[in-house]
């Protein structure tokens, strides 16, 4: 008799893009929440003595959309590779252009526009633009009400050495996280050069419970995938931090205090779904020990870290 294999991964996760500023975690998250609807500060921490020093966490949610940010110095800088697809749709709000034109005044005061708002075919409003702290959004007047998209969307563009690599990344991640669902597909035809023909104009597909676009660009852009943007995996038990963990780590000297680095260059944080709860506890002396059994760590050991919190244990490296 064959006995049933537990899977690793029960339930699929809740993907949050987590931001690195130098000093501007904080403020930034406040910020975001005065432009977007329906959005919230839900958290402001401190993790002390750390590489970089003391170090702001912030948790806040944008139209739905859980963030994390720190404040942890400049070694990273975010860049157009990602970005932020924000989704509006006249056809459930009739004043969809004109919040969108709104939202562009607030994110173009003092950013700048990548591509500036107009008409385009794929869209009758569009807009790129690098706001005041450097993070890329694009915003579209869309039809979402057959396609069940989220008002934000991240979105991955893949270039230079990965350029032609954003079919073969999604169908990767779709085999990781469970419940996961293609979308759309499109590709560039012949004489659209730079753009490799047959490589991803836009795609999109859903990770557990978390939607994403991808497409390639042949432009010489000059930049790449980096930390500075890095996507939060809340684990449900160490056998679903191992699970993601095994199957997303490529680069091993990537691999420090639960963040990892995928094939295509994507980094990614296996962590225990406890995490924020402990980070919210206001147990600041708990928390102390838990920074401190972490950054020991490559990929995390969730008991190790509740026995650190709690005081009752070491930590293992």
């Amino acid at each position: 008799m064959t006995t049933p294999v537990t899977p690793p991964v029960a339930s699929p996760p809740t993907l949050v893009p987590h931001l690195w500023y130098d000093k501007e975690a904080v403020e930034a998250a406040r910020f975001y929440v005065s432009v977007f609807p329906d959005s919230a500060v839900d958290f402001v921490g401190q993790i002390r003595n750390t590489p970089s020093g003391d170090c702001d966490l912030v948790r806040f949610t944008l139209w739905g959309q859980p963030f994390m940010a720190i404040s942890a110095g400049p070694m990273f800088r975010f860049n157009p590779s990602i970005s932020f697809f924000v989704l509006f749709d006249p056809g459930r709000d009739p004043q969809a252009r004109e919040r969108l034109d709104a939202m562009w005044d607030k994110l173009v005061d003092g950013g700048q526009a990548l591509m500036p708002l107009d008409a385009y075919p794929f869209s009758a409003r569009f807009g790129w633009i690098q706001d005041r702290y450097g993070l890329s959004w694009q915003l579209m007047l869309t039809d979402t009400s057959s396609e069940s998209r989220p008002p934000i969307v991240p979105a991955l563009m893949f270039t230079g050495d990965a350029c032609g690599k954003a079919e073969a990344a999604g169908e990767f991640w779709r085999e990781i996280f469970p419940d996961s669902q293609a979308g759309q597909l499109v590709r560039y035809g012949p004489g659209m050069e730079p753009n490799p023909a047959g490589s991803v104009m836009f795609s999109d597909f859903r990770l557990g419970n978390t939607w994403m676009a991808a497409m390639d660009s042949g432009y010489p852009h000059g930049f790449a995938f980096n930390e500075a943007i890095s996507f939060v995996v809340p684990c449900e038990g160490q056998a679903s931090i191992d699970h993601y963990w095994s199957k997303l780590s490529a680069v091993p000297e990537a691999e420090v205090c639960g963040w990892c680095k995928d094939p295509f260059g994507i980094s990614w944080q296996i962590v225990p779904a406890e995490m924020d709860t402990l980070m919210r506890s206001g147990d600041q002396a708990g928390i102390d020990r838990l920074v401190q059994a972490l950054l020991q760590m490559k990929k995390l050991d969730a008991a190790a870290l509740r026995s650190a919190f709690e005081g009752t244990g070491s930590s293992r490296p």
